[in-house]
């Protein structure tokens, strides 16, 4: 396979989690793309429980792509979480992660999380720039978080909170004139 894959935006399929056929294909991606080494049981730990949030990229029958994520309550807040993130080489800078991404973000939104986190290696160019471009920023470094001893970036991204109308009080509701009088002539 040569530097970049040729194919045409509608020949990729995206699905959502479907079962234990897919967790081989999610394992095998992320184990040759990613440094850190996940067991079977913290792959089992995302896509059992939230199912919905994880989902593959195929072109041509092959998985090319996943993104594995959680969501749940994390100090008072309903916090969605990017665990992990793949797209092979030769579909890199084309719109996959992206895609995949998105997916997840819109499945957290509608269901109430407040924001989203995630951690990247402060090397790893690509995502950062990813992340930058869906709205993420730096929350913190973290020093030597990666068992290889590099730093990662937490980065965030915030929801803005919908608009609650506010309770109107009695003296906002009374006739002008009575708040301020007029004088009498």
């Amino acid at each position: 396979m040569g530097d970049k894959e040729e194919f045409d935006e509608g020949e990729i399929e995206y699905t959502s989690y479907a079962g234990e056929h897919h967790l081989p294909l999610i394992m095998s991606l992320v184990d040759q793309e990613l440094s850190e080494p996940y067991s079977i049981f913290t792959y089992r730990y995302f896509v059992y429980l939230w199912p919905q949030l994880c989902f593959l990229a195929f072109h041509k029958g092959k998985c090319i792509g996943t993104v594995v994520c959680k969501m749940g309550e994390h100090r008072q807040t309903y916090r969605g979480y990017i665990a992990m993130l793949v797209v092979i080489k030769p579909y890199r800078g084309r719109g996959l992660a992206t895609e995949l991404v998105t997916r997840s973000i819109k499945v957290m939104m509608e269901s109430g999380c407040e924001e989203v986190t995630l951690e990247a290696e402060v090397s790893n160019k690509g995502a950062l720039a990813l992340y930058g471009r869906l709205g993420f920023i730096r929350a913190k470094r973290l020093h030597h978080y990666y068992l290889n001893g590099m730093d990662a970036f937490r980065l965030k991204l915030l929801f803005p909170r919908p608009r609650v109308p506010q309770m109107v009080s009695e003296e906002q509701t009374q006739p002008e004139q009575e708040i301020f009088p007029r004088p009498r002539t």
